[in-house]
């Protein structure tokens, strides 16, 4: 039976357990570069056990930060120091991977400890951009909307992101679509009501996305997996919904993608979010059987053993933990003690995990 630390082999590609670092915004960066802190933060998690290493969202424009502060690969100069990282996390055993990200209608915003709150264009912030001119909520600035011109140039963007990534060396791709951010905002109807061939049907509110896949996949080697992210429901009546994750997946599939991981929310405030453990698994579950593709399960999963039962019960392929390796990088590690695998372990560490 599949347990938790089985390897799983996607193309060419093996990581040794189910287990991801989930991305985890730091807004630590400056005009986009990955520093010492970076390299703490996302290292210490590979040297921790983890199968699968993704960073935090990395902007394929300036524009598309959610703050001043985020990761970005919008330049050449971004890929020195992500290559040390990669360097690193493949020398402690795990697959190194990026989450590329434009934060649409979110973004020009500060830190969450500062607030999160809209930066003024005439201060250090910019103009935000999105399907249509529709505010993330009353205190968030009117966003322009995006031409075909623009759409086109995004792509661009994403592609040119990928080849960045490339050779800054990561082997998995995930595309970021969720979260309220810009491709979820032309998924969903609440956020999307552009009048053109981007709008309005399903067919159409899905066709951004189907683009960039479809770009990033030509760009990358056969090897290598894509990943997407979405939000799997918003949460709101007359939202973007489950049923429509499913359609999306399935015709996600042919296109080349790998892995659907499956998060839900953040298209507007207010949504009421039944939040509790593994609240969102149940998304993963549906998605994995109904549109017969391989899922990731993520949101307040904790415990060992409540890992271990997803993948042994085939609600999901992977599991991807956030705040719980904020809280304990070596969180793989002590999962394998615990459910009584013997996993290798640094020689530096193992006089504490014998």
């Amino acid at each position: 039976m599949t347990h938790l630390f089985t390897p799983l082999t996607q193309r060419g590609l093996t990581f040794r357990n189910r287990i991801v670092v989930s991305p985890m915004c730091q807004y630590s960066s400056t005009d986009g570069f990955a520093n010492d802190w970076h390299t703490v933060h996302l290292v210490s998690r590979a040297v921790g056990g983890a199968g699968l290493v993704l960073t935090e969202a990395a902007a394929v424009e300036p524009r598309g930060r959610i703050t001043p502060q985020d990761l970005g690969i919008w330049k050449d100069d971004h890929i020195p120091a992500l290559a040390k990282i990669v360097s690193l996390i493949d020398g402690a055993g795990a697959v190194a991977g990026i989450q590329l990200a434009h934060a649409g209608r979110k973004a020009s915003t500060t830190p969450p400890w500062e607030g999160g709150k809209a930066i003024a264009v005439d201060g250090d912030g910019w103009q935000p951009v999105a399907p249509s001119p529709i505010p993330f909520d009353a205190n968030s600035p009117t966003p322009a909307a995006l031409s075909r011109a623009d759409i086109q140039q995004l792509i661009a963007s994403f592609v040119q992101a990928t080849q960045r990534s490339l050779e800054a060396g990561f082997k998995l791709i995930e595309i970021h679509a969720a979260h309220g951010y810009l491709l979820h905002e032309f998924l969903s109807p609440l956020s999307n009501q552009r009048q053109d061939e981007y709008g309005g049907s399903f067919e159409n509110r899905i066709r951004l996305l189907q683009e960039v896949v479809t770009a990033v996949r030509e760009r990358l080697p056969d090897g290598y997996p894509l990943w997407v992210r979405l939000s799997a429901t918003d949460w709101l009546e007359n939202g973007w919904d489950v049923e429509q994750s499913i359609a999306l997946s399935e015709k996600l599939k042919p296109l080349g993608i790998d892995l659907v991981d499956c998060s839900s929310g953040g298209i507007l405030p207010g949504a009421k979010i039944p939040v509790g453990p593994g609240y969102q698994t149940p998304l993963a579950e549906r998605i994995r059987r109904e549109a017969a593709i391989a899922t990731g399960a993520v949101g307040m999963i904790t415990s060992p053993s409540q890992a271990d039962h997803i993948i042994r019960t085939e609600q999901a392929d992977v599991v991807l933990l956030a705040r719980e390796f904020l809280r304990d990088p070596y969180w793989a590690l002590r999962a394998a003690k615990q459910l009584g695998h013997d996993i290798p372990t640094p020689v530096q560490y193992e006089r504490a995990w014998r």
